[in-house]
């Protein structure tokens, strides 16, 4: 036997290994535009950017200042953190999340881009919906499990309660 026909498997071994209903699908490309295929996992994490203001990048001030936080001497003295001013609003933003400073730039952008778009457009935005759609969710599984360590504690009571008239019950059967 030929050293490439120990990885074949046969036929029949394939077929028992049955992959689940709803991962076939993820494989499948999906056009998203003439030419392109994304996969419905690529484009579930992706803001739909072209709804936001475009940044005109003569309006942008940018400044490598030194990094700080923690990573010792490999942050502190590297110019990594970038600091990106648009003008005509006067938005700031700082971005250090990376050591590298053209993924900052990129984060630093989007950051900005996002905040532009928010500053213009006010409750209109597309972020500023997300963002309040997130306080909402959050707001709700908060009271969500509030109600539910409170019911918690009334059903321990109870419990407890119960617990104490058994008790009173068999001392006085004695």
């Amino acid at each position: 036997m030929s050293a490439s026909g120990w990885f074949r498997f046969p036929a029949p071994l394939a077929r028992m290994c049955p992959v689940p209903r709803g991962l076939w699908r993820v494989g499948r490309p999906t056009l998203s535009s003439p030419g392109t295929a994304v996969t419905p996992v690529q484009a579930a994490g992706k803001k739909d950017r072209s709804a936001l203001l475009s940044l005109d990048e003569s309006e942008l001030e940018e400044q490598f200042v030194k990094g700080h936080g923690p990573g010792g001497q490999a942050t502190n003295k590297t110019s990594n953190c970038v600091v990106l001013k648009h003008v005509p609003s006067g938005l700031v933003v700082k971005c250090h999340q990376t050591r590298s400073v053209d993924q900052n730039r990129k984060l630093a952008r989007k950051i900005l881009q996002e905040k532009v778009d928010v500053f213009y457009n006010g409750e209109n935005s597309p972020i500023y919906k997300e963002k309040r759609e997130a306080e909402k969710k959050k707001q709700e599984r908060k009271k969500r499990a509030k109600e539910t360590l409170e019911k918690k504690k009334l059903l321990k009571e109870l419990w407890e309660s119960s617990k104490n008239v058994r008790r009173a019950s068999s001392a006085d059967s004695d």
